[in-house]
Order: C-alpha cells, then structure tokens, then sequence
C-alpha cells in the first residue's frame, strides 16, 4: 500500500502483467481513427479559459481537457486567455464576460449547480465550442462529457447539449475498514485504509476521483456502514487532519466527502454512559464533534448511519425511535448545510423461522412509513431497491412512494454480493433500470422510483442515489474488468435515470474498448444478456437467497432456510415460494398503492418473474410461458449453463481484437463462471427433484 502501491502500478504497467486500459477505465482517451481526428483537430487545438472570478475546478476541467486531447490527437492543445484562431474551444463559467449570451436568464436558472452547456457557437470572424457552467463544477462536468463525445466518435461541429442532473446527491458509499479490509469487497483491499491507518498513495485516490467526476458522481462516504472500534474514531481529533486530506483530493474533482458513524459514538469517544438522543449531554456532544469536523472540513458533506440494523446501536436503546435520532444528528449538521443520510436497512435479525407471520420484507416499511414527515430538512433517508437485500430480483420496496413528506435516496448494490462477486460477469443497469423505472402509482401514473428518489414527485429538496461501491486496490479497479461498466452505468443512471440500458452500454464499451463495430456489437450483448443468463442458472422466479451463508457465493438452496436471518422460500413436497398476499398471507402486497398492490395480490397478473416472492404455488403451476414451475426450474438451469458458456464463447471471438492483457484476464472469468453455472444447475435442479419427485420432461441429467 501507500507509494509502495504506486511503485507496484508503474512496474505491472511496464512488465506487461496489466495494460494501462485496464487501470485508465473509462478515461482511456485511446489514439483517434486518423478520420475522427482530422474532423476534430481544427476545433481541439486550442483550449481558451473564459475570464471569471472564483472558478476552482475550472482548472481542473482544463487539465482533463488538454490530457485527454493530447493522449487522442497525440499533442496538447494550447492553453490561452484569449486567441485568434478561427476555431477553438472555450471553457469555463457562465458569468464570464467571454461566455455572455450563450443562454439566456432562464436557461441559466435551469442549469442549477451542476448543469452545463455544450454549444457551438458562431461569430464574426471566429467559431467556437462552450464548454460552460454555471459554476465551475458544471464545467467540470461539460468537459468530461465533451471528451466522451470525443472518444465515441460522435459529431462536434453544430453541439446544443443542455444537461443537468436530475438528483441533488450522487454518492458512492465503500464499506471500507481501517485494516484494510473491505466488507463484501471483491477486487483487492481499501484505497483508503491500511493495517489502521490511512495510505498515502494520493495519486490513486485522485485517480479515483477523476473517474467518478467523469460520469457526474458528487458524493462518497469513505468508511464501512458498519462501523468498527476503529472507525468510530474518524470523527476524532487525532483522525481528522487525515480525513481532511482525503478530502482535499477529492474536492479536486467536485466530490464532497461523508463519513460512516457509530451512534454509540457519545460512549465511546465522549465518555458518556448513554447515547440517547434527547439528552441535552448527547445533542451537545454531537454539536461539538460536528463543528470540529467541519473545522477540517468545512465542505464535509455529513454523516451516513446504520442504526438499530444487524447488531449496530441506534435510539431503540433509549426507548426513541429513527426519526429521533436522524433529527439530533441533523440539528448539529444543520449550521453547516450538512446532510444526515440514514439508512432504512431495518429488520429483526433474530427471527423465528417457525413463524410464518414474521416477513423481512415488510421491515423497513413497517419502522418508517409512520414517521413520515417527522425527519428534519437534513435528513434523507437511504432505502434499497428491493425490500429484502440486493438479491437478483426483487420488487422495487414499497417506501419509496409510500413517503411523501420525506427526503429519499435509492440505495443501489455495485458490488455483486449476490450477483456472483466479480468473478461472474453480471451487469446490473438493466436491473436497476427496471427498479428505477417502477411506477409506484403515488401520485397516479408516471411517479416513477426515479421521480420519487430525485424528490421530483413530491417537491423534495434533497434525493438521488447511493451504489455500494465495487472498487478496491486491484489495478483494474473492479476485479473482473467487465464489472467497470457496473459502476460507470451507475453514475451515468445518477446523473440521467431516463438513460437507457444500450445507451449506456454502447457509450462504456467505446471508451472502454474502441469503436470497432464488431467489438462493441458483442461486448454489448454479452452485458445486456449477463442479468438474465445470471438468474437463469440460480434464482428462478423472484426466489433469492439460496447461497452459502456468510460469504454468500454459490449455491446452497436451505441455506437461509431455518435461519434467524429471515429469508425463506417454503419449498416442501408440493410447492414453493411465499405467500405475501393480504387475503392469505404476510400482507405485504398491500404496502404498496392501488394498482401495483392488485397487480402482485393475484397470481394471474403477477409477473412471472416475481411470482414466487408473492405466492406460493405448486410445482405444477403453469406460468404465463405455458411451462409448469418445476419445468420452468430445471429449464432455466440448463438454459443459464449454455448461456454462460456462450458468453466465454463469444469473448473468444474478439481474440487479437482486444489487448493481450485484458482479452486473457476476461476470458479467465467467464471460463470460471461457466464451470460455476453447471454447479449452480446440478445443486438447484437435484433439490427440486428430490423435493418434488416430477422428473425433467426431457430426460436430461439431474442428480
């Protein structure tokens, strides 16, 4: 760690083992097709910065704009105040006087904090491109998206792009630990943290930095939710100075930095014997240790907390509920615009599986749908997409829309927990896409996730989104180097829900890979297909947690089953899936509204996909496919094998077309992950065989 990891990336780089691609992700900014940059040169030789006044990341934008044109075209363009050129791009904040008139007030207005503009614009005697916001982050962003376009071939020379972002906050939250570790971390150890302390490889933070600001990312906390004895102390006198470094470089590249905290943190830290929030020692303590921290930090973006969650402490202690803790957090944020983002992962940990009664879906909605509207101004609530935890398919969780008094983030799982740990090859934007494009029905049609989550449906002033990040210290940033396209997609659905799933993808391969046709035509298919064929070979039908417990990788069917964790799918002899109907089961269906609550309550317009999160049904239930449920398993299993298989199939056939380095680190995975589908298929389909008695109607090999 430390320079010592700096050290270790410059001689991979040089022996070969790893490819610059690898490490430069998205912000490759490969050599032109002499075509491309023969259409761009007139335009891209000279970079003039607009005159304004305090305008910090404008220099920023700048240095992103003249390295990433050199490294395309092979030359820096010139850096000017002003020029004569005829053509020339011209970057910087809307309140400048060389920028005047490119929109008018309203335009302006619209733009917000982060909006820029990407316009060509003619004058006498000369033409140029704006490159503007109406502060100097949105230049920021303008330019990266300027470079995007550059990089993906796209044309230049009549651009009208007005863009914003439709969420306030756009975080990543890491689950890292001081030792190093990282929780449900699957490409090497923490950026940040190392045996204790913090590292002091600065350059590949920033790095880091560059490569969320380039698809639009504004926020990070840097620690695990569950905070640790060591973490706890973040906040303290002795850790702070560090943070504030980490802070210093993210700030570079307009992210604001938040820290993980222990609500206990009165006890331990303060040296008071309760945590309470309504004692005034506790308020006071808080208030306290937030002005410090924003003495380091005086952009420090506040604090996200799991509380009452899986053994972490919270108000439940002192007999106080989550709207009393949030609140007395927010008021020690609130002097300094500090948010409070409290997380809605509650249940009972310590169920009994004989009970029936008990649904861990219902959790989160049962603790917070009451308290709507007692959350202070600062305060939002972080809730995951799923009611249960990040399985492969869930339904989109009833709170969002069932708060309309409430700030709200849609929590997102970039790390692939469950989802085959970047070992499997599993991109998840088309599942997020369907989470976000859910229409909760709240305020009729069209109050999409999307628009519940931004605060747009209910004129909220905080939202947006939080992705568990996928990032640790491996030089590829993501383990398995296809998992890059799950964190860009991320950003880039933060920044622009409506995005589709293609657009995204095809935009990720070309930076990543070229625009070789053929190359991005079968990158982009392997992604899009990776969702569907990762469920066939071992969820089916909306069932989710049939793995190993604790590390969660590979198949283990009852593994949950009896367990004090609460996650169930009731398979026996006749039948499986559970039973969350109002008429006959946990009632869940009904925290939703009107039309999605009628649409899940009845098995003939429940989709398919779900039915056995919602019902429980026998094995020869027939689906809308016309196939029988136990058919429809051992189908979908051998399916998903083929599947797999095809994928490192397909992979093969860009051999020579792809570099060396990454073409054989990709081909490794997806040979792993077709051995691990068959493992998954054998385990899943001799369970249900064995607990159902129906053999396979096409007479193929079940155990």
């Amino acid at each position: 760690m430390g320079n010592d990891n700096q050290t270790k990336i410059e001689t991979t780089f040089h022996s070969g083992e790893l490819t610059r691609d690898s490490y430069e992700a998205w912000l490759r900014y490969a050599p032109l097709h002499p075509d491309q940059a023969k259409e761009y040169a007139p335009w891209c030789e000279t970079v003039v910065v607009a005159s304004s006044g305090h305008a910090q990341l404008v220099a920023t934008a700048c240095e992103e704009l003249t390295n990433g044109i050199g490294s395309m075209f092979g030359r820096k363009p010139q850096e000017v105040r002003n020029t004569d050129r005829e053509r020339f791009l011209l970057i910087g904040t809307l309140d400048s006087a060389d920028l005047q008139g490119i929109l008018d007030e309203a335009e302006m207005e619209a733009l917000g904090e982060e909006g820029y503009v990407l316009r060509t614009v003619e004058q006498p005697q000369r033409r140029f491109i704006a490159i503007a916001g109406r502060t100097d982050k949105g230049a920021l962003y303008g330019a990266f998206h300027f470079l995007r376009l550059l990089q993906t071939g796209q044309r230049i020379s009549d651009l009208r792009v007005v863009e914003k972002p439709a969420a306030k906050l756009r975080m990543i939250n890491h689950w890292d630990n001081m030792d190093g570790s990282i929780e449900r971390g699957y490409a090497g150890r923490s950026l940040f943290f190392h045996r204790g302390t913090f590292v002091a490889d600065w350059k590949r933070i920033r790095d880091y930095a560059r490569l969320m600001a380039a698809v639009g990312l504004n926020a990070i906390s840097i620690n695990n939710v569950n905070v640790h004895e060591t973490e706890t102390r973040l906040i303290a006198p002795e850790l702070l100075p560090s943070v504030a470094k980490v802070a210093d470089v993210f700030r570079e590249y307009g992210v604001r930095i938040y820290l993980s905290i222990n609500f206990a943190s009165p006890i331990q830290l303060g040296g008071l014997t309760t945590a309470d929030p309504l004692d005034p020692q506790v308020r006071e303590w808080w208030a306290e240790r937030s002005a410090d921290v924003y003495r380091h930090i005086p952009d420090f973006g506040g604090f996200l907390v799991k509380a009452d969650s899986e053994f972490q402490p919270g108000p439940f202690t002192y007999g106080r509920d989550h709207a009393d803790g949030a609140n007395m957090l927010a008021e020690a944020l609130q002097p300094y615009d500090g948010v409070v983002i409290w997380r809605c992962f509650v249940y009972d940990c310590l169920q009994d599986w004989r009970d029936r009664s008990t649904d861990r879906a219902k959790a989160a909605y049962d603790h917070f749908r009451p308290l709507d509207g007692r959350f202070r101004e600062n305060v939002v609530l972080q809730i995951k997409n799923g009611p249960m935890d990040f399985q492969v398919r869930e339904p989109a969780s009833p709170l969002f829309g069932g708060m309309r008094l409430t700030n709200q983030l849609l929590e997102l799982q970039i790390t692939q927990e469950y989802t085959g740990q970047q070992k499997h090859l599993c991109y998840l934007v088309p599942q997020w896409k369907e989470a976000i494009d859910f229409d909760t029905h709240a305020l009729g049609e069209g109050s999409t996730v999307a628009r519940v989550a931004t605060g747009a449906s209910f004129n909220r002033p905080l939202g947006g989104f939080a992705g568990v990040a996928n990032i640790g210290d491996e030089l590829g940033w993501t383990g398995h180097i296809l998992a890059q396209a799950n964190f860009y997609g991320y950003g880039r659905l933060a920044w622009h829900p409506e995005l589709t799933p293609e657009r995204i993808t095809d935009e990720w391969v070309r930076l990543a890979f070229g625009n070789d046709p053929s190359v991005v035509r079968t990158i982009s298919r392997m992604l899009l297909d990776s969702w569907s064929i990762y469920e066939n070979y071992t969820s089916p039908l909306g069932v989710g947690w049939m793995v190993n417990p604790g590390h969660h990788y590979g198949p283990n069917v009852d593994g949950y089953e009896y367990s004090v964790w609460g996650t169930y799918h009731f398979a026996d002899c006749h039948g499986i899936g559970v039973d969350r109907t109002v008429s006959t089961g946990t009632g869940y269906t009904g925290q939703y509204h009107d039309i999605p609550a009628a649409r899940y309550e009845s098995i003939e317009s429940c989709p398919d996909e779900l039915l056995l999160f919602f019902h429980h049904v026998p094995y020869t239930h027939v689906l809308k496919s016309g196939k029988t449920v136990i058919q429809h398993i051992y189908d979908s299993h051998f399916e998903g094998v083929e599947q797999a298989e095809s994928l490192a199939e397909a992979w093969s056939g860009l051999k020579g077309k792809v570099d060396d380095d990454r073409y054989a680190s990709v081909l490794s995975r997806l040979q792993q992950q077709s051995e691990h589908a068959a493992e998954w298929r054998d385990v899943v389909n001799t369970y249900f065989y064995r607990k159902s008695g129906i053999p396979d109607a096409h007479n193929r090999t079940i155990y």
